[in-house]
């Protein structure tokens, strides 16, 4: 007959699962501790870091770009005050405070000609037009992160992708797959035909009649009938890049 252990032998299985415990519970302490020491000091070297390099930082998009890596490796947002240390070493939120107000302002007057949708690298080019005086150069990158401010604010601001171009949306119109289909189609050659969407996409006339007078009617599609072959082009000035001075 198998004997049961004493009250002896539970106290002693009691007390060394105690023990484990306690240890396990030290070496994850001493874990924890390790790596918040080892984050102290990589935050304090990569504030030594962007002292010695603050100008470069400043002037040269692609360091600017690593270093914005290497802050979220370590959990820094330099962005999210504009008051603090990073805002008076770098002035770096001033940086996306203004490029902010710029691709607004952008996306304001461009509004009457892409219904409130236009390129992120036309978006991009007329940045850097606008900021010639300061000579400092901007990145698709440094918009994406602007808009990224701009959109926590609630304003509207969002970034959409269609085919392998990137769109900025500064309007609540909402595109559905068809309209998708439609703007990645028209990336060729900035415009499509009636024809062109129901032979490329096979859809009926119907329904390809219905969404490219959507999008006319949401202002993201201009006519042109002035053509020999009597087919009207739908032109998107979001894909096709036209620009305003």
């Amino acid at each position: 007959m198998r004997r049961r252990p004493g009250i002896g032998g539970l106290q002693t299985a009691a007390a060394t699962r105690d023990q484990y415990r306690l240890v396990g519970e030290n070496v994850a302490r001493i874990k924890t501790d390790l790596m918040k020491e080892q984050l102290t000091t990589f935050r304090s070297q990569l504030e030594d870091f962007a002292r010695k390099h603050k100008n470069d930082i400043r002037k040269n998009p692609a360091f600017r770009s690593q270093f914005h890596d290497m802050c979220a490796k370590v959990g820094v947002d330099p962005l999210a005050s504009n008051k603090g240390f990073w805002a008076e070493l770098l002035g770096i939120g001033d940086f996306y405070y203004e490029l902010g107000v710029q691709i607004v302002d952008i996306c304001l007057a461009t509004r009457s000609l892409n219904g409130g949708l236009i390129n992120l690298q036309e978006l991009c080019n007329m940045l850097c037009q606008k900021r010639k005086v300061a000579r400092e150069s901007v990145t698709e990158d440094d918009c994406l992160r602007a808009i990224s401010k701009l959109k926590a604010l609630g304003s509207g601001f969002e970034v959409i992708s269609v085919g392998k171009k990137k769109l900025v949306r500064s309007v609540p119109t909402e595109l559905n797959k068809d309209h998708n289909e439609i703007l990645d189609l028209a990336q060729g050659q900035g415009y499509v035909t009636m024809e062109e969407v129901e032979k490329r996409l096979s859809w009926s006339s119907g329904r390809a009649i219905d969404d490219l007078e959507t999008l006319l009617e949401e202002g993201l599609a201009m006519i042109d009938d002035g053509h020999k072959d009597g087919k009207r082009r739908y032109w998107f000035p979001c894909v096709s890049f036209v620009t305003t001075s």
